[in-house]
């Protein structure tokens, strides 16, 4: 398998620290709200890493963290009356509500920044010790020319940093480069006791500890966003390495941009999306064989149209995989023909076609394709008078990929109660237009009903509405 490395800027094929196991990393939520569909990208992309290498046969240690501490989730707490806590537990929940509609898995360990402050302290008095740290009346920094290499990720130089860099002459920092890995508490925040009195850590230096706890000195993957390779990454590096003394990563992945109908996501634009916003018009599955059908590196637009073909693409996956459970029970159980065992023995190209994608840096757009092309072959091939060999060999093989991807997995049972959930929430939606004298939208809404071969019937006790 090849992966791109942001670190050498090239393909570079894959070889974990220890033979059949992959130590992997990637950056989770910061808990103060319900994350957006950019947040969703990366947590797609690096579950379906995850499950390839498993795939392919890895023992893979995949730890995705919970940032409790923070700015962001403080000031939200002083805006709800509640502590900090309640609400990145609050969040949590509703992290893995929406991770679960959209088909990721768990990580093995998600582990949060408050339940990591004794190795976060570990790390920051060692960084001290090394002379790489220093502290100014309770805030420790980072001393970032301590550390050679560091811009080594992102392809910064020092020299051009700290002459963009805003020098604010009541900075304590001895650079305008240095940055927080111990914060001194202020009133009203949430801290712990540490060798420089109460405070709570910088957020660059929660990853590179809670890395260290649970999967050692050095990882084979860390992964994230392309926003995340400077500064939050570069200043990983120059931790972990700083105080490890070896090499934090092989394998720096980082999944691209989203654009909203061609424009970045702005909460000033009015184009800013929470999953949980998204999923009052879509199955969130649909959301996710839209970020698979392109590549995780190149940027994508997010758009109604794009959606809409995704979600008919899902569809065609989903009518084929019900197609093959139906002739399971309508097929003769015999053995197979001549002709069909030799179109068993054919179907392994399809698997290898997907193999060879998704081991071209994790290419799922191909990969789809290959599964597409399984359909078809499968569509074209399979009757009610094929053996249920054949039939069960060929959606054996479906399954398999699916899993791979996390798309088309529920059974027809599931997913039908997600369409009756679609349904409800458009009649909803109609019903909020209707009310609001928007009957544009309200007769557009129930001619896409209808043109599902869904019918509406406006009643005293409120619209019914049933299959055609």
């Amino acid at each position: 398998m090849k992966l791109y490395n942001t670190m050498t800027h090239r393909k570079e094929t894959f070889e974990p620290i220890e033979a059949g196991k992959v130590k992997m990393y990637s950056c989770g939520p910061t808990v103060y709200n319900y994350f957006h569909i950019g947040n969703a990208r990366p947590f797609i992309v690096f579950d379906v890493l995850r499950r390839y290498l498993e795939y392919v046969g890895y023992d893979v240690t995949f730890v995705q963290n919970f940032t409790d501490v923070d700015d962001k989730i403080i000031n939200r707490s002083h805006e709800e009356n509640c502590t900090a806590k309640e609400i990145a537990d609050k969040y949590i929940k509703e992290y893995f509500t929406d991770a679960d509609a959209l088909g990721i898995r768990r990580a093995d360990v998600h582990p949060r920044v408050s339940d990591t402050i004794p190795e976060i302290i570990d790390m920051v008095q060692t960084l001290v010790d090394k002379g790489l740290a220093y502290n100014i009346d309770g805030n420790v920094y980072y001393a970032v020319e301590k550390f050679p290499h560091y811009g080594c990720l992102s392809g910064q130089n020092i020299e051009d940093l700290e002459a963009g860099a805003r020098i604010d002459v009541n900075d304590e920092k001895q650079s305008p480069l240095d940055f927080a890995v111990w914060k001194k508490a202020k009133p009203g925040e949430p801290y712990w006791e540490s060798p420089w009195g109460k405070g709570r850590p910088g957020w660059h230096i929660e990853c590179s500890a809670m890395s260290r706890k649970f999967l050692g000195k050095t990882i084979d993957i860390h992964g994230g966003g392309q926003d995340l390779i400077f500064p939050h990454h570069e200043n990983e590096i120059a931790q972990s390495e700083g105080a490890n003394g070896c090499t934090f990563a092989h394998y720096w992945v980082h999944n691209g941009y989203i654009n909203i109908d061609n424009e970045k996501m702005s909460k000033s634009k009015g184009n800013f999306f929470t999953v949980r916003d998204i999923a009052k018009k879509y199955d969130l599955e649909v959301v996710r064989m839209f970020m698979l059908m392109a590549h995780y590196r190149s940027p994508v637009n997010f758009s109604d149209e794009l959606l809409t073909q995704a979600k008919n693409a899902l569809e065609r996956l989903y009518t084929a995989k019900f197609q093959m459970q139906y002739l399971l029970d309508h097929c003769e159980d015999k053995a197979p023909s001549e002709d069909e065992a030799q179109w068993v023995d054919h179907l392994q190209r399809y698997n290898d076609q997907f193999i060879a994608a998704m081991d071209d840096d994790l290419n799922t757009a191909d990969a789809i394709a290959a599964m597409f092309e399984l359909v078809r072959d499968a569509n074209s091939t399979l009757i009610e008078t094929s053996s249920v060999q054949t039939v069960k060999a060929a959606l054996h093989m479906f399954d398999q990929l699916s899993d791979v991807l996390g798309l088309a997995t529920k059974n027809k049972d599931e997913k039908e109660g997600s369409l009756e959930d679609e349904i409800e929430a458009l009649i909803e939606k109609r019903q909020a237009a209707r009310k609001a004298k928007d009957f544009a939208t309200a007769d557009a809404i129930r001619d896409d009903l209808a043109a599902k071969g869904i019918i509406l019937e406006d009643t005293r006790d409120g619209v019914k509405w049933h299959k055609a």
